[in-house]
């Protein structure tokens, strides 16, 4: 593994235990340029990984709780009048910055959750007629609870389409647990974690990452993959041409992360899961009937025509 992700992947897991993968696939985002979406019940651990990751990297940091009463303007930022130059001032809001937690992203009103969209696949702030760029890197890490829990509003299709990944934390072991329990019996362990690469270092990495070459045979897997989600009879919405976008890219990024300068069809069946499965919307007689997005997806994957193409190892 390339060492400098390793050093970031290692320090997450002195707070993070047992989710090397999680932190893998958050780290696979932030280098393609991308975003994540943390899904989960309350208290395993999906802010907690939000504050390693930003704490690993040497960058901006900013939390947004969302709320049922937030506004966009709370996110976005307002303009003040100034009475001395006789100016309105734009006061940037907490999106502006560079890793951001939009914690519990779903439990404030669609209104607020859409003023996300422009700042996520534009890396900019509108108000007032006023753009802001905002500096890079730029990473939004969301996290939200099911949304058949109460008090949630479900994310709209264009807001979970800005999303490169959505990952599911899951429950720890019992032996994990133990160590959980072990290591936060003295002190809080994010409190000991201190940045291992700086936030040049990380433009650079997602620099080098556009340079890993992806070879036509790959990215005609990629979209044999997203026309198949369009055929299938029991989706309702396939994935959009956005979504071959974001799986090469994510591709580009694991690749590097492995040490290779080259994208594998391991990597696009790797990867698929957590790009499409947020993005493919089922029939409702489809759900009804048990089916599942995951279900379709290995599906897809299973036959599916894989390039024949010799992929050495580095």
């Amino acid at each position: 593994m390339h060492k400098q992700i390793e050093g970031i992947i290692e320090n997450i897991e002195k707070v993070m235990i047992g989710k090397r993968e999680v932190a893998e696939l958050s780290v696979v985002a932030l280098l393609s340029g991308g975003h994540v979406l943390l899904e989960d019940v309350p208290g395993v651990g999906k802010t907690m990984m939000v504050r390693a990751l930003a704490k690993s990297v040497s960058a901006e940091f900013k939390r947004i709780q969302f709320t049922p009463d937030l506004l966009p303007s709370d996110v976005l930022g307002v303009s003040i009048y100034n009475p001395k130059t006789l100016q309105f001032e734009f006061r940037p809001g907490p999106i502006v910055g560079n890793i951001i937690l939009a914690d519990e992203i779903n439990r404030t009103s669609p209104k607020t959750q859409s003023a996300l969209l422009e700042s996520m696949e534009e890396s900019s702030v509108t108000v007032d007629g006023e753009t802001l760029q905002i500096p890079k890197p730029f990473f939004v890490m969301a996290t939200q609870n099911p949304i058949e829990y109460e008090g949630t509003y479900p994310l709209p299709e264009a807001q979970l389409d800005r999303f490169l990944l959505k990952i599911k934390m899951g429950y720890p072991t019992a032996q994990e647990e133990i160590e959980v329990l072990r290591r936060a019996e003295k002190t809080e362990p994010i409190t000991q974690l201190s940045p291992v690469i700086s936030i040049e270092e990380l433009i650079e990495l997602q620099e080098e990452v556009l340079n890993v070459y992806v070879d036509d045979s790959i990215k005609s897997y990629i979209v044999q993959l997203a026309r198949a989600t369009r055929k299938v009879s029991e989706i309702y919405l396939g994935v959009s041409p956005r979504a071959s976008i974001a799986l090469m890219k994510a591709c580009q990024a694991y690749a590097k992360m492995k040490d290779r300068d080259f994208v594998k069809p391991d990597d696009v069946q790797y990867l698929a899961p957590y790009v499409f499965g947020h993005r493919i919307i089922l029939k409702p007689e489809a759900r009804y009937e048990g089916v599942t997005v995951e279900g379709i997806v290995d599906r897809i994957l299973s036959n599916a025509v894989i390039p024949i193409k010799r992929y050495a190892e580095k």
